[in-house]
């Protein structure tokens, strides 16, 4: 099935080159920035079905870190491919579709590096985004398949982000659900709602829902929250590394909210949010809920360089069993990421720290899961075409 897709992709990029005209740039996939998307991205003619819209991401990065884990893949200094993906869409009509297909990684703070062979194989496979889209009017449109979810301020993959990395509090979110999405926007309030399966375990129990309200072309604030309206078995182990798995069984019963404020002024973006979390007691393991915080924020020196930085907080309560570092546990990081872009090619490079509060031994940094503070250092380059 893997090999399908590859070669679909590959078919596709055959078409591009022989016949490529261009457009706007593309909405999907979401990207917060500092990385922009293709401007003239390329798209073929495929005759009754419209315009078919082909573009892509392909990078390598390279990760320093102290303290690094047992599992295996994840060492103190390791090379890796962070994107090999293309992206195939189609964007007008009352029937549009989009399809994300290739390999990934996922690095994440506070947890070990997950190569991106092991992590396609065995999270969301080289199809980890597909849907369907029915868009019967420019207010009211429902989506249905592989998609990105509701939940969180940092989306999936790495180019979609400020910092190469995902933060601490992403790490309790879900990040690409199975299901059904429907979303309306009335001015300058967009509703979206979705009967999903949570952490990706084809189990449709999950019912999420975000309002956002642009207050002004600056200021949005939105609320998300969702969770599993029953109880799910499936999933990941409870104790031992949960090596690249998409769901953490846990997690998975639980529920989250979000209260996220976006502003922008000049060169400045700044994303403040709130995220609570709990996850009832479940196959034998107590009931147990997080509380955390993030900003992130972005300086544009101009249209090729420009800084970002992240910090963070997140708390388990006394009774908290594997969800964060132990019972009682807190954590808390700060990254710093210059970027450098210049049409599809950039560069850029993450410094990061962890450190841990009441954690529990076993459940820390370093191969004897001893260690209460990690260090990152990763360079990533490539295009977005």
């Amino acid at each position: 099935m893997r090999n399908r897709y590859l070669s679909g992709a590959a078919g596709a990029m055959m078409l591009v080159a022989a016949g490529a005209a261009h457009a706007d740039a593309l909405s999907t996939p979401s990207m917060s920035g500092p990385l922009a998307a293709n401007a003239s991205p390329t798209s073929f003619d495929a005759g009754p079905a419209g315009n078919i819209y082909v573009t892509g991401a392909v990078s390598g990065l390279a990760l320093f870190q102290s303290n690094h884990s047992s599992v295996h893949g994840d060492n103190a200094e390791l090379v890796d491919f962070s994107n090999a993906q293309l992206f195939v869409q189609k964007t007008d009509g009352w029937l549009q579709f989009y399809a994300e297909v290739g390999g990934y990684s996922l690095p994440a703070l506070g947890t070990p590096y997950i190569r991106a062979s092991t992590q396609t194989a065995n999270s969301f496979g080289v199809l980890p985004e597909a849907f369907v889209k029915i868009v019967p009017s420019d207010s009211f449109n429902i989506e249905a398949g592989r998609l990105p979810t509701l939940i969180g301020a940092e989306y999936t993959f790495t180019f979609e982000n400020l910092n190469i990395e995902r933060g601490l509090l992403w790490n309790q979110e879900p990040a690409i659900s199975q299901g059904v999405q429907a979303n309306y926007t009335s001015g300058p309030v967009t509703v979206s709602v979705s009967l999903n399966d949570g952490f990706f375990s084809n189990r449709y129990n999950w019912l999420t829902g975000s309002v956002a309200c642009a207050f002004s072309s600056a200021d949005t604030v939105t609320f998300v929250g969702g969770g599993n309206m029953g109880h799910t078995n499936y999933g990941s182990p409870l104790t031992g590394p949960a090596v690249a798995n998409a769901t953490p069984v846990l997690q998975n019963n639980g529920s989250l909210f979000n209260l996220i404020y976006a502003h922008t002024s000049g060169p400045w973006t700044i994303t403040p949010y709130v995220q609570y979390t709990h996850v009832p007691s479940v196959l034998g393991a107590p009931s147990t809920s997080t509380w955390g915080g993030a900003v992130l924020a972005n300086y544009a020196f101009d249209s090729n360089w420009s800084l970002g930085g992240r910090v963070e907080y997140i708390s388990a309560d006394d009774s908290s069993f594997l969800e964060l570092y132990g019972p009682g546990s807190h954590a808390w990081s700060v990254t710093v990421t210059p970027t450098y872009q210049y049409k599809v090619f950039f560069a850029r490079a993450d410094v990061s720290y962890v450190g841990l509060g009441n954690a529990t031994p076993g459940l820390e940094f370093g191969v004897n899961a001893d260690k209460t503070s990690q260090v990152r250092a990763l360079i990533e380059t490539g295009i977005v075409f």
